[in-house]
């Protein structure tokens, strides 16, 4: 056996064929059986499309590179779940296009960072960093909480995201530039029928004025949600076996 190893060894051009072909035997002995899956995601009660308004917050998030120092994956490790909450579901980035899991966290992890701030330190935090966390090294974005909405491009959006399987209506697309507006003001006209269109959603002026909206009210309405929809407690028992 030794002498075959050997001639492994000895000659790269079989050593490098040899790790082919045992790599390409691995990858389709795990590929393969999600083929033939009708779901490699797990139906989780609670979990929902995003509302236009915090759609149009994930789109500044993305724009504005908030990923490359913040990742929204908790780990399945003990050091993780215990400093951030119970580790993440695949269900949780089901509607997401693309997913924001990241590879590295400068900042902490902010996949449960909804409702562990009010919305005052968020739009603090985001106007100048450091009046709340003084040793933060993050950038400011004050100039947030002075760029409009515009109703059209968050409609366009949720049609793109339709189109890709996000489960939303067409009512939905077609009231989604009223419905940005009605999230973040309470008074508005069209508040009501925004609440039957996704019961149980937060409204309010997240910036704090409610005369106008602007991309800060987007924001902190996605960051405000991010872990809220899915009652952990009910996995909790599973979380204590996986992680002994």
């Amino acid at each position: 056996m030794w002498e075959k190893h050997r001639a492994f060894e000895r000659n790269s051009i079989f050593l490098t064929v040899g790790i082919l072909i045992v790599v390409s035997i691995g990858g389709l002995v795990e590929l393969v059986p999600n083929f033939y899956l009708k779901s490699t995601i797990e139906d989780v009660e609670g979990m929902r499309p995003y509302t236009p308004l915090e759609l149009k917050g994930r789109n500044i998030y993305i724009r504005e590179g908030c990923y490359n120092c913040h990742s929204q994956q908790i780990r399945v490790l003990r050091d993780e779940v215990d400093r951030y909450g119970h580790y993440s579901l695949a269900a949780e980035s089901m509607y997401d296009h693309p997913f924001q899991w990241g590879s590295k966290r400068t900042g902490p992890d902010l996949a449960r960072v909804g409702g562990k701030y009010s919305d005052e330190w968020h739009r603090d935090h985001l106007i100048d960093p450091q009046s709340v966390v003084p040793s933060s090294i993050m950038p400011a974005y004050p100039f947030l909480a002075d760029a409009p909405i515009t109703g059209r491009e968050i409609q366009r959006s949720l049609e793109i995201h339709q189109r890709l399987g996000v489960p939303y209506s067409d009512e939905m697309v077609e009231n989604a530039a009223v419905d940005v507006f009605a999230q973040a003001s309470p008074d508005h006209p069209a508040a009501a029928d925004f609440a039957e269109r996704y019961p149980g959603v937060a409204v309010r002026a997240f910036d704090g004025d409610p005369r106008r909206v602007t991309e800060m009210d987007a924001l902190i309405a996605y960051m405000q949600m991010l872990g809220t929809l899915v009652d952990f407690d009910l996995y909790d028992g599973q979380a204590d076996i996986n992680l002994r």
